[in-house]
């Protein structure tokens, strides 16, 4: 079993004004086969986490820890920390304009499992993947994520997830700009890698509506950079009818 484990997390990003904490002391555990939805306010922490967890540079962790299976994450490299099995699906996913998606998607598997996957093999299964999640063939010639519309470019997050096949997902607001349809299909994209990895997810979002094709087990609120309050599916109904604010009014921020 996997296992991710974040302690006494805390986050700062560097402003003009000089370093802004942002995450205050986090403790979470996801371990395989289980989903965590986190939910909150804008401006909470939820990305800030996905981030830091993922490495990107802008985010320092002033204290802390960050574990997969025991291993420092925090001392990876970004590849690093993407070969050891985390995988994050961006909330604004960025335009790499003179890679096609076929030869990105070839080299991100390669890279993370260490050897090329054979050509046969690897061009049916990534036709299939893209024939569940209703991606037009053409899309694999095309530059990553140029001129993709809102959809098809949080579809290409998760046909990435379906085919490198990581031990831990984390998905910042995929659901953010879908419509029904459209979240659908890329729900089922997300519940088919979970069901053939038996990975574990970490799920950023405001809304419960993908929660309706998403199960979490658990479900976590940020507020101030802080867990408020955790519980399980029913957590999150709570949220849809009541919101945030008796959260809010006690938080010191």
């Amino acid at each position: 079993m996997t296992t991710l484990q974040i302690t006494g997390l805390h986050v700062s990003v560097n402003t003009e004004e000089g370093a802004k904490e942002i995450l205050r002391g986090v403790d979470l555990t996801v371990r395989s086969g289980e989903t965590h939805a986190i939910m909150g306010p804008n401006g909470s922490g939820k990305s800030t986490l996905a981030y830091s967890i993922a490495g990107h540079p802008k985010y320092v962790v002033t204290s802390g820890s960050v574990t997969l299976d025991g291993s420092d994450v925090l001392t990876m490299s970004v590849d690093e920390r993407a070969r050891a099995g985390i995988f994050l699906a961006m909330q604004y996913p960025v335009e790499v304009p003179g890679v096609t998606v076929s030869n990105f998607l070839r080299t991100a598997k390669t890279a993370v499992d260490g050897e090329a996957p054979k050509l046969r093999t690897w061009v049916k299964d990534m036709k299939e993947a893209m024939g569940a999640l209703r991606m037009d063939p053409a899309f694999a010639e095309r530059n990553v994520n140029e001129g993709f519309s809102g959809g098809e470019k949080k579809r290409h997050e998760i046909l990435q997830m379906e085919l490198l096949r990581p031990r831990m997902a984390i998905l910042d607001e995929t659901d953010s700009g879908l419509d029904v349809d459209a979240l659908r299909i890329v729900s089922e994209g997300v519940n088919r890698a979970k069901e053939s990895t038996d990975c574990g997810v970490l799920l950023i979002t405001h809304y419960t509506r993908i929660l309706r094709y998403i199960k979490p087990e658990f479900v976590h609120v940020f507020v101030a950079g802080r867990i408020a309050e955790e519980g399980g599916p029913e957590l999150a109904e709570q949220l849809e009818d009541e919101g945030y604010d008796r959260f809010l009014a006690g938080a010191s921020v």
